[in-house]
């Protein structure tokens, strides 16, 4: 069966778990990422269930907090389950949200991990969606902003005291300021921005005026990732709308450990950039199947939606994309920034995350023992998915690394990742922020598990870790270092902002940039012609 025909549904209960639970309790209180018990209910609405993958893998799974998987799991039958299959085995209960509350964690201390981890093994990462899907209208809370007009800050009356004795508002000062000094001009703000913006595009903007506090109170619900459609890129560039693409994941990736990632790196194809034109695949493979989009807010990529999210505590990283409104629809294209040039350790680093995915996946070509080779970038997979964040309905593209399954055959996605080996100094700030990144772009698409490889500052693999998605948020928040129910509710006051601000049938710039204490809408004058083309063929 082509996986686009399909609705992933990788975090449910089976159905007998499911009507087990139902009829011990009324109500089935669950453990969500962060370590809070929500409040789970029955869809409104029935939904159909999930049809079965027609994965190539074989049907054992994976055991264990790493991934020193043995040959042994891949045997494994299917009445002799590992516990963390419960975690991948799909519901047959259609759609759920997950309610995503950071609030009311302060009750939970060491002495509960075995009560809540049994409890996050039994539940599910979403919720139910009490929201009719189709009919929750977007309107924004927010109204679009109104500017003040311009003022002179230096001439604020003090009782005809001060500042007003020297200069003011009714012409040319009554008083020379004494002495030699010059006459003080936007002193304190700088030219950027003193009086509000120079920026002749400026449209709007969003200021980071909620504490983390604030938004760790709003319980923001996020319905489960349901694929809808697929396309491949192969080498040479063609594109197809099914799933040859797609890499089944190694499970012995541990007898590689002590492999140099270096190797291939001479015939290592870079990834081009394809612009505006790489949206357009994403696009066409809406119209091949012939999604619906005249109840979607925003179509998008993954990885404008990583940059969302992770702006509510990462504020050093600039980054912009492209706004324009369809037919009610939305659409954010992807603008690369420039960067500077990569020296000869910049590009072997950059190498080596791909030569990892060489490494972790199945390849046929490759014989037993056989080095990694012929490393080309620019082939990839990418999964068409809908899900709903607070009010507002995304379909997105999300480029998927590779794909696993469970014992009874249904198919899920793993995300690969490289790193450094970490040490005492480094630890932190990886949880900080590369885990944080991590969890963002799995959380988005519904992947379940995280395969990283560990190397050495020489490209020398040392050790693999997995982990599980749902359990990265309790490991970080336990340290206070960030909170995902934060990055959720930050992302639906941008999505509220924006969807509320842009006009129909006019184009924008929402960029963030020095001194990241904003966000800013800019007027854009042109449309990319592959979403003109996407909008005649609707």
């Amino acid at each position: 069966m082509d996986i686009a025909e399909q609705t992933i549904n990788l975090f449910g209960e089976s159905d007998e778990e499911a009507e087990a639970e139902e009829e011990s309790s009324k109500k089935n209180n669950y453990t969500n990422g962060d370590g809070e018990e929500e409040e789970q209910q029955q869809d409104k609405e029935p939904q159909s269930s999930s049809s079965p993958s027609s994965s190539s893998s074989s049907s054992g799974h994976s055991s264990g907090s790493s991934s020193t998987s043995s040959s042994s799991n891949r045997s494994s039958s299917s009445n002799n389950n590992s516990e963390e299959d419960n975690d991948v085995r799909p519901s047959s209960h259609g759609n759920r949200t997950y309610n995503y509350n950071d609030e009311g964690n302060s009750h939970y201390s060491e002495n509960d991990d075995e009560a809540a981890e049994e409890n996050d093994d039994r539940g599910d990462l979403f919720g139910s969606d009490n929201d009719d899907y189709v009919k929750t209208p977007a309107a924004s809370t927010h109204p679009i902003p109104v500017l003040p007009p311009l003022r002179n800050t230096n001439n604020q009356p003090r009782g005809g005291f001060g500042r007003g004795r020297w200069q003011n508002d009714r012409g040319r000062g009554l008083l020379p300021r004494p002495g030699s000094y010059q006459q003080r001009q936007n002193y304190g703000y700088g030219n950027n921005f003193y009086n509000g913006h120079r920026d002749e595009r400026f449209v709007s903007e969003l200021k980071f005026s909620k504490s983390e506090e604030t938004l760790a109170r709003k319980s923001i619900a996020f319905q489960e990732p349901c694929e809808l459609a697929c396309y491949s890129r192969v080498e040479g560039g063609d594109v197809y709308f099914d799933d040859r693409g797609v890499r089944l994941f190694k499970r012995l990736i541990t007898e590689d450990i002590g492999s140099d990632l270096n190797e291939g790196f001479n015939t290592f194809i870079p990834k081009k950039e394809l612009g505006s034109d790489g949206f357009g695949d994403l696009l066409a493979a809406i119209r091949n199947k012939n999604i619906p989009l005249q109840n979607m807010h925003f179509v998008t990529y993954r990885n404008n939606l990583n940059k969302i999210m992770a702006t509510a505590y990462m504020r050093h990283e600039p980054w912009e994309m492209g706004v324009h409104k369809r037919n009610g629809v939305v659409y954010l294209d992807v603008h690369k920034l420039p960067e500077r040039p990569q020296n000869e350790l910049d590009k072997r680093r950059c190498y080596w995350g791909y030569a990892f995915e060489a490494l972790a996946t199945e390849d046929p070509t490759r014989a037993d023992g056989e080095g990694i080779h012929h490393v080309d970038a620019n082939v990839e997979y990418c999964a068409v998915i809908k899900t709903k964040l607070g009010a507002h309905r995304i379909l997105m593209g999300a480029e998927m690394d590779c794909c696993d399954s469970t014992d009874e055959g249904r198919r899920f996605y793993v995300e690969l990742k490289t790193s450094r080996e970490l040490d005492y100094h480094t630890e932190e700030r990886y949880e900080r922020e590369k885990l944080l990144k991590f969890w963002i772009q799995s959380f988005l698409a519904g992947v379940p598990y995280i395969v990283i490889g560990y190397r050495d500052d020489a490209g020398v693999l040392v050790r693999t870790e997995r982990l599980r998605t749902k359990d990265i948020t309790h490991r970080v928040k336990m340290k206070n270092y960030w909170q995902g129910g934060v990055c959720l509710a930050f992302a639906d006051e941008v999505l509220c902002w924006l969807y509320g601000t842009v006009k129909e049938n006019e184009d924008y710039v929402l960029q963030f940039a020095p001194p990241f204490s904003r966000l800013e809408l800019l007027q854009a004058h042109s449309c990319p012609d592959v979403i003109k083309q996407h909008v005649e063929q609707l």
